[in-house]
């Protein structure tokens, strides 16, 4: 069991580092607005990730595809302004980065000068090298992300848990080998079997964060929205609801709404 061993005032990428080498696991939660960020860096979080997950929670698409650059930079715009201690990373989204390492270079820029993120993260391996190389070089920090991918969803055709077959197992093991060396900070790996992933963390310097991926990551990280049981629709086995916020907000707005219609609200204390 791990404890906290440095008070960190703000985290930065050697933060994370030395948060592995020190055996603390590391928190990491999306945010997509203001307020939300606000309550989230306030509660010690230590990574907010501004994930293209928007699309879905946020925006009610069914994937994470359709949202673009300037709508990730506005989230991720909001999101800065809220965080006085976590790090903040930014999802470059489809089509910002896989067809051309020029485009994946101009997309980065634009969300590090736009936004005030700290940081990107890239979905895939050896196939978006070329683009994490450029970036790094321009002075940007790249967190990797390797198993589900959403944003190839299509190419796989469903979300069922990645990398249980020696082959692909493998491909992602070097994978994260090469992401490790190109430069890359950190790793995301998501739904793929704890074991296969708990090696890959030990086989690593960088710090590797899981969702659906097992205890024996350097941390964890899931959708503030499903954490929190706003959504109630997505239950997958790796999901712990530390709220229900769904049913919770159903009531107070169910209640406003009838203490209107009844004339209970407002109150005459609630008047001018």
């Amino acid at each position: 069991m791990s404890t906290a061993k440095k008070d960190y005032k703000r985290i930065t990428v050697k933060s994370l580092v030395e948060m592995k080498q020190n055996h603390e696991k590391i928190s990491m939660l999306t945010a997509y607005d203001y307020t939300m960020a606000k309550i989230v860096d306030g509660a010690g979080v230590d990574v907010i990730l501004v994930g293209d997950s928007a699309s879905n929670v946020m925006a009610g698409h069914e994937t994470t595809l359709p949202i673009t650059l300037d709508q990730m930079i506005y989230h991720a715009s909001s999101v800065v302004r809220a965080t006085e201690r976590a790090l903040v990373v930014v999802d470059l989204p489809f089509g910002s980065y896989q067809s051309d390492p020029k485009e994946a270079l101009r997309s980065a820029i634009r969300i590090m000068k736009e936004s005030g993120g700290h940081a990107v993260k890239m979905e895939g391996g050896k196939e978006v090298k070329e683009s994490i190389k450029r970036i790094l070089n321009a002075g940007i920090p790249v967190m990797g992300h390797l198993g589900l991918t959403p944003q190839s969803i299509y190419k796989f055709g469903t979300y069922t848990v990645r990398a249980k077959e020696e082959e692909e197992a493998q491909r992602l093991k070097d994978d994260a080998l090469m992401l490790e060396k190109a430069g890359c900070f950190a790793l995301v790996l998501e739904k793929i079997p704890a074991k296969l992933a708990e090696e890959v963390a030990k086989s690593v310097s960088i710090p590797v964060i899981g969702i659906g991926a097992g205890n024996g990551v350097d941390g964890q990280v899931l959708v503030l929205h499903d954490m929190i049981g706003m959504t109630y629709e997505f239950q997958p086995r790796f999901l712990r609801r530390y709220m229900n916020l769904y049913d919770d907000m159903t009531t107070a707005i169910s209640q406003y709404v009838d203490d209107v219609k009844t004339v209970d609200f407002p109150s005459d204390s609630e008047q001018y």
